[in-house]
């Protein structure tokens, strides 16, 4: 009887579907000049956090790149007004990481300037001077970094605008966040630490 139940349990072992792999969330913008794909901070999850439930709620995908400057950044969401961000729906506490800089690249945050520097939730900026922005680090807070489509981001920042900095043809976001497995993640570029 040991016999058969051993039997049993190797053919159960054998014929189980095998576990699915492992996911990671990653920030995805989609644009008419390409797709971006950045990577999530777990060292900053009150910023990750709110970017994934607004781009879970589809907040961006009405909204554009609305600010866009060659060799600073290309920056979307809620536009900046003279009253400054009250059209965010909340805004958030800093959260500045000492490893986590200011690099081409980088996700950010907006802000006004408000003395706690509290962040908007509506409002995010891709770093896209090559040398990286040091003079913002620990001022805004950084939540992700961008691992494919950099080539859009030089491309949305070299479009022509107005005095405003404003794109002359609108640059629509459609914001999303989508699992990667590791495996997927290296092959796009980004390799899990």
């Amino acid at each position: 009887m040991p016999t058969i139940l051993l039997l049993l349990a190797c053919l159960a072992a054998f014929f189980s579907p095998p576990k699915p792999a492992k996911t990671y969330p990653v920030g995805q913008i989609k644009t008419p000049k390409g797709e971006i794909l950045f990577w999530l901070y777990d060292e900053t999850p009150n910023h990750k956090t709110s970017f994934m439930k607004l781009a879970k709620a589809n907040y961006w995908d009405t909204l554009t790149f609305n600010r866009v400057i060659n060799n600073f950044v290309a920056q979307g969401g809620c536009p900046d007004t003279p009253a400054g961000f009250s059209d965010s729906p909340y805004l958030l506490k800093p959260e500045f990481v000492p490893t986590i800089r200011h690099v081409y690249g980088a996700v950010g945050s907006g802000r006004d300037n408000n003395p706690e520097m509290l962040s908007a939730g509506c409002q995010f900026y891709i770093v896209q001077n090559k040398k990286g922005l040091a003079r913002l680090d620990d001022k805004f807070t950084v939540f992700g970094q961008v691992f494919k489509g950099m080539n859009v981001v030089d491309a949305i920042v070299a479009v022509k605008t107005d005095k405003t900095d404003t794109p002359l043809e609108p640059i629509k976001l459609d914001v999303n966040v989508i699992n990667l497995t590791a495996a997927e993640l290296k092959k796009a570029g980004y390799v899990v630490k």
